[in-house]
């Protein structure tokens, strides 16, 4: 099971897939405005580890 800070109710909540069995997301392209660093991928790597902590956990992801 996963848990996310909602920010709206400010409290934590367990992630509970719309439709079950699958879970999506949607992230968007970083915004740079100068030349790249690490911090630019950060979002990457976290969407990437959670995709695959969530299809570790029996759900399958949609891209």
């Amino acid at each position: 099971m996963i848990r996310f800070h909602n920010t709206l109710s400010r409290k934590l909540e367990d992630f509970v897939p719309i439709v079950t069995g699958k879970a999506g997301m949607y992230n968007c392209g970083p915004t740079v405005y100068s030349s790249q660093h690490i911090g630019n991928y950060r979002a990457y790597g976290f969407t990437d580890l959670l995709r695959r902590f969530v299809e570790q956990q029996g759900s399958r992801s949609r891209r």
